[in-house]
């Protein structure tokens, strides 16, 4: 039996490199497309000690020529589309370049791998923030209220993956996923920021940890454990969407209170909400029913907010003891 090839498609992010890590022990060929591949800092990767297994090759998304001769030359039989801006925060910032990267990138794989002919399997990553606000654990079934640029975008992407799949028989699917955390979180995402600061605090230095809101839920989950979710979707028999989360929320609140508790400190002495990091809108409860994953794909969610919170501040130690 040949070995299976996958291209993934953002493969320097935090999932890139533990879905490259997944299918390399799975003995999958990966091929990590880049917009500059000789160029972009693979620290991700080099921490996994992966990076010298990976083929990267260079790819823009937003060129539909250079998406189709990367899919020509790799022959790949699943593709993982993991690219385009990431940040929610940023999103309110960058309107445009958000939905530019992630819509169009999406839409040039599907019409690329539509135009090739080739029988290749295709992952999208959607978003929770698709669903907006809701005041139930949402499921497949629930409609989309995006509250944020990006939201709108990966609900946008959403329906374009979904169309080719019914117009042109193409086995494309979604994942949705929910908040999903690891040590290769970058500082721009909250829960890096708490993590990376309450250490620095214990460590001795004299800084707040200065936050917007505090009260919002957010279901958080493991990110090696979700990329899990994402390659059994397309192993999948037909090609179907799925919400992936824990199905437990917690509190931005209780996230600091265990990360300070962890490390033998009282978070109400080292945190000030400050209303400049507000966002324009926001989602005040994230919170999901993935029942459909657990039962046709045999997944769920084993790590759970204490763990992921000492793992992070465990990473952190380990970095830190690094330098000295």
């Amino acid at each position: 039996m040949k070995e299976k090839k996958a291209l993934i498609c953002g493969v320097s992010g935090q999932d890139g490199a533990y879905l490259s890590k997944l299918l390399l022990n799975k003995g999958y060929i990966v091929f990590g497309g880049s917009r500059d591949a000789q160029n972009v800092s693979f620290q991700n990767l080099a921490k996994l000690n992966i990076l010298d297994n990976i083929n990267l090759v260079s790819i823009t998304l937003n060129d539909f020529r250079s998406v189709l001769q990367t899919i020509n030359k790799v022959e790949p039989d699943e593709i993982y589309n993991l690219a385009g801006q990431s940040s929610v925060a940023l999103s309110f910032e960058q309107p445009v370049e958000t939905m530019e990267s992630i819509t169009i990138g999406t839409l040039n794989i599907l019409e690329a791998i539509r135009f090739s002919g080739r029988p290749i399997k295709f992952y999208n990553a959607g978003s929770s923030e698709c669903f907006g606000n809701a005041d139930h654990a949402v499921d497949e079934e629930t409609p989309f209220r995006p509250r944020s640029p990006y939201g709108v975008a990966k609900a946008t992407a959403f329906w374009q993956v979904s169309n080719y799949r019914e117009a042109y028989n193409l086995f494309a699917c979604t994942g949705i996923l929910f908040n999903h955390e690891s040590p290769l979180r970058k500082e721009r995402f909250v829960t890096k920021k708490i993590i990376s600061t309450a250490y620095r605090i214990f460590k001795g230095e004299n800084i707040k940890l200065r936050l917007g809101n505090i009260n919002i839920r957010r279901d958080w989950g493991w990110a090696p454990e979700y990329v899990e979710a994402m390659w059994l979707m397309l192993q999948n028999e037909i090609a179907q969407d799925f919400v992936i989360a824990t199905g437990k929320t917690t509190s931005l609140q209780d996230f600091i209170r265990i990360t300070f508790e962890l490390l033998g400190l009282n978070w109400k002495d080292h945190v000030e909400v400050d209303e400049l990091l507000l966002r324009p809108t926001d989602i005040s409860v994230g919170l999901a029913n993935p029942q459909k994953a657990k039962e046709i794909l045999g997944w769920n969610a084993k790590v759970h907010i204490e763990n992921i919170i000492r793992l992070m501040l465990e990473d952190e130690k380990t970095e830190d003891e690094k330098k000295t």
